[in-house]
């Protein structure tokens, strides 16, 4: 049977999928993946538009229990909940009540598929929402209203902190703290304690949130370097401090040590 190198897995929606994109020569799955290159797989299951009801509807169609020939999943990411904050319009259906929204993400936090790989479980809060810049293009793109409000997306990152903080065995990604915490200090004059968020119609100032959220929802590529030095303290405790850290951790030996076979048997393998 052929080796398994482990997976880290990024499960979520549009944010996630986009994460494979290169922009402005940054990639932020591929910057995970050359921190752990030769020890884990990153897989992208990022499915644009999803809320955390389709995310469940799907996941055992898209993940198996450990078995053979099953890489088993060491680290679980999971960002959903932009979606799920979508207000109800008739022209998107997108929204799931805060209530629920909740309850699904402990449903996938404990489903049976993730429990039987026993992974370490990020839970990251959806990223800040730049309203003013939303309710441009949605009623550009023929949407009556905003399909997404600042300050009801701002109530599903707080559920992400109460359910993790609730789980001892999954830790916290702060998206939007680290965000709207660099937008503010970007933002010269903005004082927060003095009204509504940026982004925030009631605000009118978008500041820095231009840079960070050009459509008002999706990151830009210097988002997803914040969102990546998040991430990064979190991998690599299997090899740091260990004696040949470059090269700890393997799947496959490096060459300098590997077992090879004496040259005539190896060129066999290759000739027949």
């Amino acid at each position: 049977m052929a080796v398994s190198y482990p997976q880290i897995v990024l499960f979520g929606d549009s944010l996630f999928q986009a994460a494979a994109d290169l922009n402005d020569g940054f990639c932020f799955q591929a910057a995970i993946q050359a921190q752990v290159v030769r020890r884990f797989d990153v897989i992208n299951r990022g499915l644009s538009g999803y809320n955390t009801s389709n995310a469940l509807s799907v996941l055992p169609k898209i993940f198996s229990p450990p078995g053979p020939g099953v890489p088993r999943i060491a680290y679980l990411f999971i960002l959903l909940g932009a979606n799920d904050a979508a207000v109800p319009l008739p022209t998107n259906h997108q929204h799931v009540p805060l209530d629920k929204y909740k309850a699904n993400l402990k449903r996938i936090i404990t489903h049976p598929i993730f429990a039987a790989h026993k992974p370490k479980i990020f839970l990251i809060t959806p990223p800040p929402l730049d309203q003013i810049r939303i309710t441009e293009l949605d009623k550009a793109n023929g949407h009556p209203a905003a399909t997404r409000q600042t300050k009801i997306s701002a109530q599903y990152s707080q559920a992400v902190r109460d359910i993790a903080a609730e789980n001892p065995n999954v830790t916290l990604i702060d998206l939007y703290k680290a965000l709207m915490d660099t937008a503010i200090a970007k933002t010269p004059g903005f004082d927060p304690k003095k009204g509504p968020a940026l982004g925030d119609p009631e605000s009118g100032v978008r500041g820095y949130l231009e840079r960070l959220l050009p459509d008002g929802l999706h990151l830009s590529a210097e988002a997803y370097r914040i969102f990546y030095d998040l991430v990064k303290p979190h991998l690599g405790s299997e090899w740091a401090g260990t004696r040949d850290e470059e090269r700890a951790a393997y799947v496959l030996p490096d060459w300098r040590v590997a077992p090879w076979l004496e040259e005539d048997e190896y060129l066999k393998t290759f000739n027949g």
